[in-house]
C-alpha cells in the first residue's frame, strides 16, 4: 500500500506552509504530495486566503526533487480545457515528469459564486469533465507535428498543435473518482489510470471499484490496469489524549473520527488500511488538515508506513 499525503489548503494555508509538508512528505518517503483544488473555505474564515493550486504545485515541483504532484481534484468547471492542458504540462515539465491530475466535475456551488465561475447544472458539469478529458488526452498525445481537432458537447478544438507536451509520455496519469453510478465509472474506463474513492466507507468502495471494473469489461479494458485507492481524513495519535487532542483540533470526535476516517493509534490505522487493501486498493490519501502538527506525519511515517 503506498500512502500519499493529501491537504486541504483552502482551509488556512500560506504557500509556505504548503511546501514544509511537501517538503516532509518527500523526505519522509511518502509517495506523493496532493492538494485539493478549492477557491473557498468551508467553516473557517480561510485567512489568509485560498492558493492555486497549479501555480502552487509549480513552485513546489522546483523545490522538490522526487516525489510526484499533484490535484484531488481539478475541477472542469475551474479552467477550459485548452488552458489545463498548457498548465499541467509546464508544471509537469517543471517538476521532470511528477505530475498527476485528479479531476472532477465539480460539486461546490458556493465557491463558483464567490469567484464569478459559472456553476452549470449537474448534466451539463459531466459533459464539460468529458469534453475535458477527451481534449487533454488528445493534446498531450497528438504526435509532434501533427494537429488535433476534437468537437465535443461542450467545448471543441479546431487544429490545435497539441503544445506543450507534458515531460511524462504519452501523457500525466489520469484520476478520476467518485460515487456516481454510471458516467463516472463510464469516463474512469474510458480514460483514468486511478480510479479513488473520496471519503467513503468499506461497503461504498466495494461497490464503486465493483461498478468501475464492469465499465472496462464492457468496453475490453482489463480492470487489473486500473489503480485503485481511497483518500480518507487521518487522526493518528501515540495514545487516548493526542488522539482526542488532535480530533478536537479538526472539529471532529475520536469515536466519529474511528468510524468514518482513519483514526486511532498506528494500529488502529494499519488495520483500517487493510479493511480498503482488501477490497483492492492499493493506494491511500491521507487527508492532513493540520498542516502545523508535523509531528503526526513523522508519527504516520515511523509507525504505519513499514506495516502497510
Amino acid at each position: 500500500m503506498e500512502l500519499r499525503i493529501f491537504i486541504e489548503p483552502q482551509q488556512g494555508a500560506t504557500y509556505d506552509d504548503q511546501l514544509t509538508v511537501a517538503r516532509l512528505a518527500e523526505g519522509l518517503g511518502f509517495g506523493a504530495f496532493f492538494r485539493s483544488d478549492h477557491y473557498l473555505a468551508m467553516g473557517v474564515d480561510g485567512h489568509p486566503g485560498p492558493t492555486d493550486s497549479w501555480v502552487t504545485l509549480a513552485g513546489i515541483a522546483r523545490e522538490t526533487d522526487t516525489i510526484r504532484l499533484g490535484t484531488m481534484v481539478t475541477s472542469a468547471t475551474f479552467r477550459y480545457p485548452g488552458p489545463l492542458a498548457i498548465s499541467v504540462a509546464q508544471v509537469d515539465q517543471m517538476s521532470g515528469g511528477r505530475v498527476e491530475l485528479g479531476l472532477g466535475a465539480g460539486w461546490y456551488d458556493a465557491e463558483h459564486a464567490a469567484y464569478a465561475i459559472p456553476f452549470p447544472p449537474a448534466p451539463e458539469r459531466f459533459d464539460d469533465l468529458e469534453d475535458t478529458l477527451a481534449i487533454l488526452t488528445g493534446l498531450w498525445t497528438t504526435p509532434d507535428g501533427e494537429t488535433f481537432s476534437y468537437a465535443g458537447t461542450r467545448h471543441s478544438v479546431t487544429d490545435s498543435p497539441g503544445l506543450p507536451k507534458p515531460a511524462q509520455r504519452p501523457r500525466p496519469p489520469i484520476i478520476l473518482g467518485g460515487k456516481g453510478a454510471k458516467r463516472t465509472p463510464s469516463l474512469a474506463a474510458r480514460y483514468a489510470d486511478e480510479f479513488n474513492l473520496p471519503f467513503v466507507d468499506l461497503a461504498v468502495s466495494g461497490r464503486q471499484i465493483g461498478r468501475v471494473r464492469a465499465a472496462c469489461e464492457e468496453i475490453g479494458r482489463d480492470p487489473d490496469g486500473l489503480t485503485y485507492s481511497n483518500a480518507l481524513t487521518v487522526c493518528c495519535g501515540a495514545d487516548e489524549a493526542e488522539i482526542r487532542r488532535r480530533a478536537d483540533f479538526i472539529g471532529r470526535t475520536p469515536e466519529d473520527l474511528r468510524e468514518n476516517a482513519l483514526a486511532g493509534t498506528p494500529q488502529e490505522v494499519v488495520d483500517n488500511i487493510g479493511r480498503y487493501a482488501a477490497l483492492g486498493a492499493t493506494r491511500t490519501y491521507l487527508q492532513v488538515l493540520d498542516l502545523h502538527d508535523l509531528d503526526q506525519v513523522h508519527l504516520i511515517a515511523s509507525e504505519v508506513m513499514p506495516h502497510v
